[in-house]
């Protein structure tokens, strides 16, 4: 017989996998809410220290950025004294604490702002080579240290000088909340610089401990260093646990810089520094739902799955079992002993013809052989037993898939989690602006080595060597006073025709359904003129796609959508009530400042949201917008919702596996089983030329090829008793076969 057909190996397999199910649900599954710190609060400190490696990239990348672009852009015009570059560079960009300007052939220092920086570190007779003019890290006298940006100063007939700027390497825009610490770690471990580190050696201690962590863990290739298929940061990032202490447990998160995309580095990430941050929470052991009710899900399962299987074997296996011993007998020639007929349905059916085929071979006609032994329980199909036998299962798979171990509207969410929204909502309202305010620095930067004498191809250069530098212009040009357009590149201009510069930095318009953000940056070289740069859409929404924030707005004054990181209908109200209050709430001005707010919102169902108002100056605060974000809490990893999938997935691998059994019994005994009930009965009642056939090797099979030899038995009597009666001889009863 076939090794995988038959009877016997789909109630095998159900038996089994009703036993591993068992046992998964009793001594797996049941392990719920044991940790002491949630995995989703792992995860949200991971993110946490994601946000920080973005935003540190980005900074480092755009000050290198601006330094080589303001040394072309004065580079390209007149000669300037070393002072003058020094203040303009300061008006524009507020950024650095230390620059200064060095002629190279001589060394002298020719103009210092800020801060002393360390220029013994430099070696200016290597600048000309392939990394001369690299981003650097030095190490000052009080230990902290200092990253260095160089760039040249070259006008013709002049002494070439370099132009440094010095800047700390401290996370920028990143919002800790009341305790929560972060740092920055070079290749080998060692803090570089760090913010919310208090003076106890407790917090010194655990930090040395993650950094030396985390110089190893930042070693791996990224591909290896996370699941597979996993996406979002396209780094090397984690989560740790460090020591407990009084109830509270020290929770790190962190993430080496990386390009925005796999595999494409930037200056920044050249340095192989990883951004640490770690935060105190209380431990909290709490197990969502009792031991018990795993267990006794199991027993369950056992009992049901014992009930289905002892239904197979006694009224589907034993009943074909014995069918295929009964047919092979009548198939040898024993006929004196009747055949034992089962009780229920297509094997009642065959047994009743197998038993009239037997009288018909001792010599009864067709006719005189009618009738079954099985009655009405023949009418009760297989196929009702199959059915009889999903049911019991789904008695157990269904609960589980639709009604026990439901979270919720009560459901409780870590605070730790409703904490990192808001800082985390609050950071990213903290890069819009800074995205914003560096975007209006750089056009203002080029509007500063404007003048009447810049010729129009001049200006148009400008303008595409500065929207090549940074993609996020749609457009730039330069408006005159007048409102003509002197030069432009990109896409068409959204100004007013014959309107002269908004008095405004930054505005927003709707220009069809389609926020336009434009800057202002006056031109004071052309009277009245001004450098104007239209924001690509697609450049503010990039910055809102971040994993585990969940839908991510940015409103306006009027509450009303600019942005987001998916689907959105621009200038749209809020679609929830509770988010637009949340957004008011953040922004009131009655006893203090606006600030970040978070909430657990429970209206259709649990989710966490935060609202967070774009403040911290620059040209960007009168916008007053808001970024809001809201993230249902059905996706993480606490214990009620852990509980809840678990009892699912165990609903669905019941029903999975009940269904994958059955139906494969359904497919190779059911169905073939009512073709040979069909078959057998035809033959019974006379029809001996339609031949039988067998379709699988086994018990079906087996007792298919007995009813084909019966036939030819059958055949061979008619031809018997044919001659016997062309002879005049009066035909006798047949003569049993001898038995073997």
């Amino acid at each position: 017989m076939s090794l995988l057909g038959g009877i016997r190996p789909p109630i095998a397999a159900l038996s089994a996998l009703l036993l591993a199910l068992a046992a998964l649900t009793a001594f797996q599954l049941g392990h719920v809410g044991r940790e002491t710190v949630p995995p989703a609060v792992l995860t949200s400190q991971q993110y946490f220290a994601e946000d920080g490696a973005i935003a540190l990239r980005a900074s480092l990348d755009e000050s290198i950025t601006d330094i080589g672009r303001t040394a072309s852009l004065f580079g390209s015009g007149e000669p300037v004294s070393p002072d003058s570059v020094l203040d303009k560079l300061g008006s524009v960009y507020q950024k650095w604490r230390g620059t200064a300007v060095i002629e190279i052939k001589s060394g002298r220092l020719e103009a210092q702002r800020g801060e002393n920086l360390p220029l013994t570190a430099l070696d200016l007779t290597a600048l000309d080579g392939k990394s001369g003019l690299a981003p650097r890290m030095v190490r000052l006298e009080n230990g902290e240290t200092r990253l260095l940006t160089l760039a040249l100063l070259s006008w013709p007939n002049r002494p070439q000088q370099l132009l440094v700027a010095s800047s700390s390497l401290k996370v920028p825009g990143i919002s800790l909340g009341r305790s929560r610490s972060i740092a920055v770690l070079d290749s080998s471990g060692q803090v570089l610089g760090s913010d919310g580190v208090g003076g106890s050696g407790q917090e010194k201690k655990q930090l040395a401990k993650f950094a030396e962590t985390v110089a190893q863990k930042a070693e791996r290739h990224p591909l290896q260093a996370k699941e597979p298929g996993s996406g979002g940061f396209a780094g090397i990032s984690g989560s740790l646990l460090g020591d407990a202490r009084d109830g509270h447990r020290s929770v790190a998160g962190y993430a080496k810089l990386t390009g925005s995309q796999p595999g494409v580095g930037t200056d920044a990430t050249a340095l192989g520094l990883t951004v640490v941050s770690f935060v105190g929470v209380a431990e909290e052991r709490s197990a969502a739902v009792d031991s018990f009710f795993w267990i006794a899900a199991s027993a369950a399962l056992l009992v049901l799955g014992a009930l289905a299987v002892a239904l197979l074997v006694t009224t589907v296996q034993r009943p074909l079992l014995q069918l295929f011993l009964e047919s092979r007998r009548i198939g040898r020639g024993d006929l004196n002993r009747p055949v034992t007929v089962p009780k229920y349905g297509e094997a009642a059916r065959i047994g009743a013809a197998l038993d009239r085929l037997r009288r018909q071979l001792l010599g009864a006609p067709a006719a005189e052989t009618g009738g079954t032994r099985g009655g009405r329980r023949a009418r009760i199909g297989t196929r009702a037993l199959l059915a009889v036998c999903g049911i019991l299962l789904l008695v157990w798979s269904g609960p589980l898939l639709l009604t026990l171990n439901r979270a919720g509207a009560s459901v409780a969410v870590p605070r730790a989690i409703v904490d990192d929204q808001r800082e985390r909502t609050d950071t990213l309202a903290d890069r819009v602006r800074r995205a914003l305010n560096e975007g209006h620095a750089d056009l203002t930067s080029v509007a500063s080595v404007i003048s009447d004498r810049t010729t129009p191809d001049e200006l148009t250069k400008l303008l595409e060597r500065t929207r090549n530098q940074h993609g996020r212009y749609e457009s730039l040009y330069v408006l005159n006073a007048d409102g003509t357009v002197l030069a432009r590149t990109g896409g068409k201009p959204h100004h007013s025709a014959g309107k002269g510069p908004s008095k405004q930095p930054v505005t927003l318009v709707d220009s069809g359904n389609r926020p336009v953000i434009t800057e202002y940056a006056e031109a004071p070289g052309l009277a009245g003129a001004a450098v104007v740069g239209e924001l690509r859409i697609d450049f503010l929404n990039a910055m809102l796609k971040r994993p585990g924030l969940g839908e991510v707005r940015v409103v306006d004054a009027g509450h009303r959508v600019i942005g987001g990181n998916n689907g959105y209908l621009a200038f749209a109200s809020l679609s929830d009530a509770g988010l637009d209050a949340l957004v008011s709430a953040a922004n009131e001005k009655a006893d203090k400042s606006p600030r970040a707010k978070s909430a657990l919102l429970r209206d259709g169902g649990v989710s966490i949201a935060a609202a967070a108002p774009m403040t911290g100056g620059g040209v960007a605060q009168p916008l007053d917008w808001t970024v809001v974000t809201r993230q249902p809490a059905k996706g993480l990893e606490i214990s009620a919702y852990t509980a809840q999938n678990r009892t699912v997935l165990a609903g669905l691998l019941g029903l999975t596996g009940a269904a994958a059994c059955l139906g494969w019994m359904h497919i190779i005994v059911v169905r073939p089983l009512r073709d040979l009930a069909r078959r057998a009965e035809a033959l019974a009642d006379g029809d001996r030329r339609t031949v039988v056939y067998p379709t699988h090797h086994d018990e079906v099979g087996a007792v298919t090829r007995s009813l084909e030899v019966i036939r030819h038995q059958l055949l061979e009597q008619r031809k018997r008793d044919a001659a016997g009666g062309a002879t005049g001889r009066t035909p006798g009863p047949a003569t049993p076969a001898g038995r073997n």
